[in-house]
């Protein structure tokens, strides 16, 4: 079985190495290892190729534009995303895929909260996570605890039975909530540590779009 790593960066030098290094690719699956790199002025792209993986190039702006792209070029059985900041623990990827695949589950979000490192996230951070998963909660049904999680492991050919129209940063939870709708699914608590580099989110900027994506998610007309 062939694993898909999607991996969107900018400027991610200080990182991108530890995160392939993580990827323990000797395990029984085969691998792919994709990079979507959003047109990084350092050396990410040259390290990420001497770690053996396939750089793409993608100008146009956008987290969510970023995955669509990866998606696209993913020729993976499973798909597992995750930044490229070291946040993520990238060792844990053949356990969650035997996970999904023993449990029949078709997409597994995996929840930061629960054994996150201390100073991995920001105060104002953790509220404004709150805030989305409890709107995600009320208008979607969807019971999970941290909607904007950006690791996720699931079986590729079920892109195609879902409506993603954020190219930005709402593209996390529509995604989630767009599988949660369709599909079998599973929250798995993972560690989240620190970061290694810049922090690139606008905390308030983004999340009020997020929110206001939600709102108009749920009541636009089918």
């Amino acid at each position: 079985m062939k694993i898909s790593v999607v991996i969107p960066t900018l400027n991610e030098e200080e990182s991108i190495g530890h995160v392939l290094d993580r990827i323990p690719r000797d395990s029984k699956y085969n691998w792919e290892i994709l990079i979507i790199d959003g047109n990084s002025k350092d050396r990410t792209r040259e390290i990420a190729q001497s770690k053996g993986a396939k750089v793409i190039i993608e100008k146009r702006k956008g987290y969510g534009r970023a995955y669509k792209t990866g998606f696209a070029k993913a020729s993976g059985d499973i798909i597992v995303t995750l930044d490229g900041d070291d946040t993520y623990p990238a060792e844990k990827i053949p356990e969650l895929v035997d996970y999904l695949l023993e449990h029949e589950l078709d997409f597994i979000s995996c929840e930061r909260f629960s054994l996150m490192s201390e100073g991995a996230m920001s105060l104002t951070h953790k509220v404004g996570n709150k805030v989305l998963t409890l709107a995600t909660r009320i208008l979607f049904g969807v019971h999970i605890k941290d909607s904007q999680s950006g690791m996720w492991v699931f079986r590729r050919h079920i892109l195609d039975s879902l409506n993603l129209t954020s190219d930005g940063m709402p593209f996390s939870e529509e995604l989630k909530i767009e599988a949660w709708r369709k599909f079998k699914c599973e929250e798995v608590s993972i560690e989240y540590r620190e970061r290694k580099g810049e922090v690139k989110l606008n905390t308030w900027q983004d999340g009020f779009k997020n929110l206001m994506f939600l709102i108009k998610k749920r009541f636009k007309r089918r």
